[in-house]
């Protein structure tokens, strides 16, 4: 809690003179907004009159005030608003969708019921934009279960709009309303206009000169000319016409891509389509997505999004988009159609062209914070509408709590909360037609009151939901919080980002695992973390790299972050990257460097798309995408973070996506490679062979001792015979036996292949010391020959009776 001089310095410091909250900047010194349906007053206070502490309010310096109070001037002598006109007549309406809905009226007659959720507020204005940007305001009077509503006849789809919400000034106490700020819809289904941040759109003053007190000080200018609206969008899309892919968890295979950066250099799209849905829709991209043989794209967020201050003063913008402000709306920038609603329509052509291609679309959310940061961020949407409704808030309610690290986080305990986060889910999967979602810093989704907890209401919530737990769900198990690291704690119908994966694959091919325990679970699906319950291999996305971190490329080519250009001055990104550069930092035109380099990705590669669990690529991995060392590209929407399709034509390159082509399909014929059950270990069948045996290189079974002593290579054979479970038709599940022999030391050893019963002899169908890629080596080999395996290599055998 503040001090009382602080609260008081506030208090007499403002423009309305001693003795008077301050008025807020655009307004003339001490006035006082009237609630518009005449309920009373919203008071433009910093703090709440009559607050004790006067003396020490009597001391604040007055250099400070007479800067503010000319900045205050001045401000209100430039705020010049636009013009408003006279509202049309509003009938009551219902409060029920919430949000902007086209429809036929009493007596039919055509127009858009409007619906806003605003718990605490006194009066609530609908704001309709002519295509001059003349506002018309319009009172909804009706108030049913704390929803405003009302229905305008004759405005039809494109028609922008926004809301004024009237109520208390107490940051203090959480209240924070200020009609001079337009608000975006959070049921707004299409966004027009980019989000800029001049000093208008913030609820405060945002330059007051005493800081630490500046979002006490209420600003009254107006701050529609600066703000996207709402887009009116008509629903006429049954779906009839879409068949999705519907891929069991055992099968996918996730490509994490971002719309923008995937298509920006593609040449075999046009140059207008580019960046946007359209763009991914095109032929040209699901091309390269079905002949690598991936199942699913994940995007990265496309629910609008707003940049930062501090990255828009710098001249850099959001780019990878988890600065969420509308959660109905697909991102207006990635559009090639337009803004007014043609968003919608493309986003949705875009799911079809996919899902006729087999491809399933799962989106990346971002519901734990808003764009609205902290105290000092702008007053966009929530904040404006009940600050206190909509943000869980510390003891001093004037500051957030943040379990995100962004600013703030969403009070998804409060009914209203959880009902917009889940209404915003059951909208992309019923009318915009996704298949899943990706859920970012999700810890902090189901946090209750402050700790994390498994039975929380937006879990609860999602398991008995007819939509939403039929979907393919995706845990970040993580957050900033207390407690927040959750790795193998989410529910059953959840899968996780398992990030103790990437640590453990990335430690062995780099020589920095003490032993092997930790790899033998994580190369089996990670028993130790999802067997129970109910769960599965598949609740583990298995993934070595993703947006936030190096690129696979550059995973091998250095050991530092070079993250000099997001202008942080390097300090921003994770140090713990556990990398390894091959003897050089950077960019090496050492033809030796070069090779164990593309080795190494290819020992990555194949460790991945060979392990039990879902595997995850990051987009332009397959190609040898690098981003120069940015560990932490979100704010680099340039080259440095899209796809660079001329490697393509790079012989090195071309081999790397060859080879990952291969695993796949070798993943996708082979039901053992995507195991529905978890491996027992115990021995099975008449000949006694256990379904997964582990093997040392002299050609014995790997013994406790084993796992802890320092080795750098293993054999893991996965039993192709009594696979659990049925095929479609009742029958058993047989397949192929194989090897696969990993070797992460740097001198070649010498192998002993198991032979009777576990094989008579092997065929070799991956070798990563090869460059070539492009087919099967085919080498034969005897059950218990001694092979010799090259250093820092990955061999995949098939085992013949």
């Amino acid at each position: 809690m503040s001090s009382a001089p602080e609260q008081e310095a506030v208090q007499r410091n403002g423009p309305g003179g001693e003795g008077r909250p301050p008025a807020a900047a655009g307004a003339r010194p001490g006035a006082v907004a009237t609630a518009a349906n005449g309920s009373g007053p919203a008071t433009a206070a910093g703090v709440r009159p009559g607050r004790a502490g006067e003396r020490a309010a009597e001391t604040a310096a007055a250099a400070g005030r007479e800067a503010a109070e000319a900045a205050v001037r001045e401000a209100a002598g430039a705020a010049a608003g636009p013009a408003v006109a006279a509202g049309p007549p509003v009938w009551p309406g219902s409060p029920q969708p919430l949000g902007a809905r086209f429809k036929a009226g009493p007596d039919g007659v055509t127009g858009t019921n409007f619906a806003l959720w605003a718990g605490g507020a006194e009066a609530v204005e609908l704001c309709l934009f002519a295509e001059d940007g003349t506002e018309t305001r319009c009172p909804l009077t009706e108030l049913t279960h704390e929803i405003w509503h009302g229905f305008v006849p004759g405005v039809r789809p494109g028609r922008r709009y926004g809301f004024r919400v009237h109520g208390r000034w107490d940051p203090w106490t959480g209240a924070r309303w200020n009609p001079a700020k337009l608000l975006l819809d959070p049921y707004a289904r299409a966004v027009d206009g980019d989000f800029r941040l001049p000093p208008e759109v913030y609820g405060h003053v945002r330059d007051w000169p005493q800081q630490h007190v500046a979002d006490t000080v209420r600003d009254d200018r107006d701050s529609a000319p600066y703000v996207p609206k709402g887009v009116v969008v008509c629903d006429d899309d049954d779906w009839s016409d879409d068949r999705r892919p519907k891929t069991p968890w055992a099968d996918s295979v996730i490509y994490e891509l971002h719309v923008r950066g995937f298509t920006m250099r593609h040449p075999g799209i046009p140059s207008a389509l580019r960046g946007t849905y359209a763009g991914l829709a095109h032929p040209a991209a699901i091309e390269h997505l079905v002949r690598l043989g991936v199942t699913a794209v994940e995007l990265m967020p496309v629910h609008q999004f707003a940049h930062e201050d501090h990255l828009l003063r710098r001249g850099l913008r959001n780019y990878w988009g988890y600065n969420s402000i509308g959660y109905f709306a697909p991102h207006a920038a990635y559009s090639a159609s337009g803004t007014r609603g043609e968003q919608v329509g493309e986003f949705k052509r875009m799911v079809r062209a996919l899902h006729a291609a087999g491809i399933e679309v799962i989106l990346d959310v971002v519901y734990n914070h808003t764009a609205e940061s902290n105290e000092l961020g702008p007053t966009l949407s929530l904040r404006g509408i009940d600050n206190r409704g909509y943000y869980r808030l510390q003891g001093d309610a004037r500051r957030y709590t943040d379990y995100s690290g962004c600013g703030n986080t969403l009070h998804v305990v409060r009914p209203h909360v959880l009902r917009l986060i889940t209404d915003s889910l059951r909208y992309w999967v019923t009318e915009m037609g996704v298949d899943g979602f990706r859920f970012d810093l999700a810890a902090a989704l189901a946090r209750s009151m402050h700790d994390v907890d498994m039975l929380s209401p937006f879990l609860a919530v999602i398991a008995q939901d007819p939509v939403l737990r039929r979907v393919k769900l995706i845990a970040e198990p993580w957050d900033v919080g207390s407690g927040g690291y959750q790795v193998g704690a989410f529910p059953p119908l959840w899968t996780e980002w398992n990030d103790r994966y990437r640590d453990a694959v990335r430690d062995f091919w780099r020589g920095a695992l003490p032993d092997l325990a930790d790899l033998g679970y994580r190369l089996s699906g990670s028993s130790d973390l999802y067997a129970w319950g109910g769960r599965r291999p598949y609740a583990s996305v298995n993934f070595i790299t993703s947006h936030d971190g190096f690129t696979l490329r550059d995973l091998v080519s250095y050991e530092r972050k070079h993250n000099e250009a997001n202008g942080e001055g390097n300090r921003d990104g994770s140090d713990d990257n556990r990398s390894w550069n091959c003897g050089a930092e950077g960019e090496s035109e050492d033809p030796a460097v070069l090779a164990l380099r593309r080795r190494q990705l290819r020992n990555l590669l194949t460790t991945l798309l060979l392990s039990t669990g879902v595997p995850m690529l990051l987009a332009g991995d397959e190609l040898g995408r690098t981003q120069g060392g940015n560990n932490n590209a979100y704010c680099q929407d340039t080259a440095v973070s899209w796809v660079d399709w001329s490697l393509r034509e790079v012989p090195g390159w071309r081999a790397l996506f060859d080879l990952a082509s291969r695993l796949l399909a070798l993943r996708h014929a082979h039901p053992v490679l995507r195991r529905r059950a978890f491996f027992s270990g115990r021995p099975q069948g008449p000949e006694g062979l256990r379904d997964l045996a582990w093997f040392t290189p002299e050609g014995t079974e790997m013994t406790e001792p084993d796992w802890y002593a320092p080795r750098a290579a293993l054999g893991m054979y996965l039993s192709g015979r009594d696979i659990p479970g049925r095929d479609e038709r009742g029958g058993p599940v047989v397949d192929d036996s194989f090897l696969v022999v990993l070797h992460a030391g740097g001198e070649p050893i010498r192998f002993a292949l198991p032979g009777e019963p576990w094989a008579a002899s092997y065929e070799l169908l991956v070798d990563t010391d090869r460059e070539d890629q492009s087919a099967e080596p085919g080498t034969a080999y005897e059950g218990g020959e001694v092979i010799t395996v090259p250093g820092r290599t990955a061999l995949l055998l098939r085992a013949r009776a």
